[in-house]
């Protein structure tokens, strides 16, 4: 029988068939209140992968922490064999201010690999990959849209990487986005250091959406049904299609500004000269039509009542 790994984060050892709750505390807040985030730990008897599963990189992207949260309330995160890590919050600092960034304004997916000596962020993105990264093999972030823009739920992946396509396929979001790797992000720092990782982009921010939460956690089930570690009992529903692939999308932005009154969902497909919102001036005076460029599927979309010229309203696919 192969010798389990050893698995350490900040010097606590997770023993295999152990359950453990390991809070990483980096700073306090200026009051001196202590903020703890809690990595939670389950590990299987049986050796197999190590799997993690985080949320919140941007604190007010809360429906993906609501994603997580559902996984260990389900008793998803329990393997049939190997380690699933859960991180449902890792920018407590935003999420107890219900603000995108870190207390010192940084945008903490901007500043990895981070530094021991830096800003709060960066010390944040140090010990982020230096404590946890090391014991994972695969990794799922969750994110949403920012900025009053709702994203369909669909798995972001760089091009010409056949193995991660292939795990979007087993995750099978409704949309596999093809994109480069942001630098200074998670993502990036993931993919250099040989990690596996899906970032998953669905609803909006400070918004929990149930739909976008059952595409989530279904495609989490598949993903671990995937390695042989999940439960038996909590079984995965059965892919229907494939994802649909987009290697290639535009903005389309408002050329007026004006009350926004949007007339399509996401995830829809629109042919070419499709009517898609309209934006009016609130004292009857204008009306102009806003319409497709292209045809292609809608994958964001802006829900703000009030768009100003020059804001991203709709993301749409090129076939």
């Amino acid at each position: 029988m192969a010798k389990h790994r050893d698995i350490t984060i900040l010097k606590e050892t997770v023993l295999p068939g152990e359950s453990k709750t390991i809070n990483m505390e980096i700073a306090r807040l200026h009051t001196m209140t202590k903020l703890k985030i809690p990595i939670i730990v389950e590990r299987a008897k049986l050796d197999g992968p190590v799997v993690l599963f985080t949320a919140g990189l941007h604190g007010d992207e809360i429906n993906g922490i609501e994603i997580v949260r559902q996984l260990i309330v389900k008793k998803i995160n329990k393997p049939k064999r190997g380690t699933i890590i859960c991180i449902p919050v890792i920018n407590v600092f935003g999420f107890v201010n219900k603000s995108r960034e870190f207390p010192d304004g940084r945008d903490l997916n901007r500043v990895f690999p981070g530094s021991k000596n830096g800003s709060l962020a960066s010390r944040f993105a140090y010990y982020l990959l230096k404590e946890i990264i090391p014991n994972v093999d695969y990794c799922v972030d969750f994110h949403a849209g920012g900025a009053s823009r709702f994203n369909a739920p669909q798995i972001r992946i760089v091009p010409n990487n056949a193995e991660l396509n292939q795990l979007s396929n087993v995750f099978n979001a409704p949309f596999t986005l093809f994109s480069k790797n942001i630098p200074g992000s998670f993502r990036n720092s993931c993919d250099k250091l040989g990690i596996k990782m899906l970032l998953f982009e669905g609803g909006k921010s400070l918004d929990i959406n149930e739909d976008i939460s059952h595409e989530g956690v279904e495609g989490a089930k598949r993903f671990l049904e995937h390695f042989d570690m999940l439960n038996p009992r909590k079984k995965a529903n059965e892919a229907l299609r494939p994802p649909i692939q987009i290697e290639k999308s535009n903005w389309l932005r408002a050329k007026h500004s004006g009350l926004f009154h949007s007339m399509m969902q996401t995830g829809s497909f629109v042919e070419k000269g499709t009517v898609l919102a309209c934006i009016t001036d609130p004292f009857g005076k204008f009306e102009h039509k806003v319409k497709a460029p292209n045809s292609g599927y809608i994958i964001n979309a802006n829900d703000a009542p009030i768009v100003y010229q020059g804001d991203a309203i709709f993301h749409i696919s090129i076939l």
